[in-house]
């Protein structure tokens, strides 16, 4: 029955909602991005954070993905690891893609909040740009609570 029904939400609350768009998905980057420890965010610099629905065909390609559902996330750009802590002229920006349709397609798999999955695509992507093993990236995930 619906009032036996008591996801935090309830079913009213969700009678009337729409999935989340790329401007919900930008916010979400952006609160998930704040939460980081201070001096974690001062080392990445000016990274830029950016939301689609779907990675492009030609990052699908490159990481030879045939579904783009399977790609959540994305680190574009040159990490600190590989040299890229002072950028040449004419460089790109570092760049993190958030994708908003895998994320949903998780998020309706899995029980994990939404904020909490936006949150660990992002640092994951993050430690690619300093180059940090699954270990540190839970480590700062656990200090961003």
């Amino acid at each position: 029955m619906l009032q036996d029904l008591d996801d935090g939400v309830g079913a009213e609350g969700w009678h009337g909602a729409r999935a989340p768009d790329l401007g919900v998905f930008d916010h979400l980057a952006r609160m998930a991005y704040d939460r980081l420890p201070g001096e974690f965010r001062r080392l990445t610099g000016d990274i830029e954070i950016r939301v689609a629905d779907f990675a492009d065909d030609e990052a699908l390609d490159d990481l030879d993905i045939e579904d783009p559902f399977e790609l959540l996330g994305l680190f574009v750009g040159v990490g600190i690891a590989q040299d890229g802590a002072s950028p040449s002229t004419g460089q790109m920006p570092n760049r993190i893609w958030l994708y908003r349709r895998p994320i949903l397609d998780y998020w309706t798999d899995h029980d994990e909040t939404l904020g909490d999955i936006v949150s660990h695509v992002l640092v994951h992507e993050i430690g690619h740009h300093f180059g940090l093993s699954d270990e540190d990236m839970e480590s700062i995930e656990a200090a961003a609570g």
